[in-house]
């Protein structure tokens, strides 16, 4: 009997840890799930407020541009003067990032009337810049009264104020969506607070009668749920790296797509488009180079090279490539494809390319964790070197880019042709 008392007593303890075993991991779970949804929401809430924040920033970078632009281009044809028009150039730098930016942040979560939003926000300052431009190149060709019937009319107000009121109804749409996600998130808390306490009172019974199990189990659910973890943050990881690779693309094509609309509307600007047009072909090139048919983070500098000659290379119009492997970073691959596509392209227009038998010779070598590459163009005609000195969009992007390298760019103009030398920090 004593036997069989001290079995049932036995039996009975099992039962009463396996009943308060149940119970701890129900309590468990559930606090689980509301802790998890409540940090969810709290991280969606800094998320969008973040978001919000940006997205406000760029809005207001995109009206100041453009009233700057205005500013500088009022005092401009009011005084001739053109330290004024610093201020425009200024505007007209700061706005095509922001307008990058903006839908960058904001297309991904983005309701119908938000892209809407985007695309008119978009439309109208490039709008707006169009008129100011022709009003400045007016000006600059004499036709001063010209320029100042055209201020006169209601086209750039209209403009500006539609601009304005975009702008304005993206930051009450991106203020209500901040407001709701805060609102969400205080409800959630809220109501896990109460139920928390109950929850915990449960936990702390149940953890003096098994807490040695629970230790043992807890240990055992955490390197499972690590390695879980892990595991689906490197599937996301990749799926991001997918999609952001395919956004890209899509935001290049709508970029060139927006760009050959608007010039349909405005003839007189289609060269200023068509070069508009190349800088982003470039960019895309450098793009797919680096992330996109190769589906690598790095390249090779001679296959860059390459990539960017390809389209005008031909029995009549040669190049030369000289110099050891040297593998590119992706911070080094855009600006440096902005920067080659350029010069091939000035080469084209008026260099070593220009003419049948032209030539192009490129070299490259590394010492002392510099990067030297030198690009020689011969059998074009001889430089204009009044014109080629001067600081055009061109030579500011390429200045531009050589900074964005960390390094720098020396143009020199020979009987023979052009000859340019970059100079920047690499090591593989």
């Amino acid at each position: 009997m004593p036997r069989v008392s001290a079995f049932l007593r036995s039996r009975s303890a099992r039962w009463i840890n396996a009943g308060l075993m149940a119970v701890t991991a129900l309590a468990m779970v559930f606090v689980v799930v509301l802790a998890i949804r409540t940090v969810e929401t709290e991280r969606t809430q800094r998320e969008q407020a973040q978001l919000t924040g940006e997205i406000l920033n760029e809005l207001r970078d995109i009206t100041r541009a453009a009233l700057s632009a205005e500013t500088g281009q009022r005092g401009f044809l009011l005084t001739l003067d053109r330290r004024y028009l610093a201020a425009y150039f200024s505007g007209r730098d700061q706005i095509g990032p922001s307008r990058e930016r903006l839908r960058a942040l904001a297309e991904p979560r983005a309701t119908a009337r938000q892209r809407e939003l985007i695309d008119e926000i978009d439309l109208l300052s490039r709008s707006k810049f169009s008129e100011l431009e022709r009003s400045i190149e007016l000006v600059e060709a004499g036709e001063l009264i010209e320029a100042r019937r055209q201020i006169l009319t209601d086209e750039g107000q209209e403009t500006m104020d539609r601009l304005r009121s975009s702008v304005r109804e993206m930051e009450t749409i991106e203020s209500a969506v901040l407001s709701q996600a805060r609102e969400d998130a205080a409800r959630t808390e809220r109501r896990v607070i109460p139920l928390l306490g109950g929850l915990l009172g449960l936990l702390a019974i149940s953890l003096v009668a098994s807490g040695r199990l629970i230790a043992r189990s807890a240990a055992v659910e955490a390197e499972a749920a690590q390695a879980q973890a892990l595991a689906e943050a490197r599937d996301r990881a990749d799926l991001l790296a997918r999609e952001l690779n395919h956004r890209v693309k899509n935001l290049f094509a709508v970029i060139l797509a927006i760009v050959r609309l608007s010039v349909r509307n405005f003839p007189e600007s289609r060269a200023f488009a068509n070069t508009v047009a190349e800088r982003i072909q470039a960019l895309l090139k450098a793009h797919e180079v680096s992330q996109g048919e190769l589906g690598r983070h790095s390249v090779g500098l001679g296959e860059l090279i390459e990539t960017t000659l390809a389209p005008y290379r031909s029995d009549d119009l040669s190049a030369s490539l000289d110099g050891p492997p040297v593998t590119l970073g992706g911070r080094f691959i855009t600006p440096l494809g902005l920067v080659l596509h350029e010069m091939t392209t000035n080469a084209v227009k008026y260099g070593g390319w220009s003419r049948p038998g032209g030539r192009i010779d490129i070299d490259w070598n590394r010492a002392d964790g510099m990067l030297d590459l030198t690009w020689r163009e011969s059998g074009g005609p001889p430089p204009d070197t009044a014109s080629a000195e001067r600081q055009g969009f061109g030579s500011q992007l390429m200045t531009s880019s050589a900074r964005q390298l960390g390094g720098s760019i020396e143009r020199r103009f020979t009987p023979d042709g052009t000859v340019i030398t970059i100079r920047f920090p690499h090591a593989d």
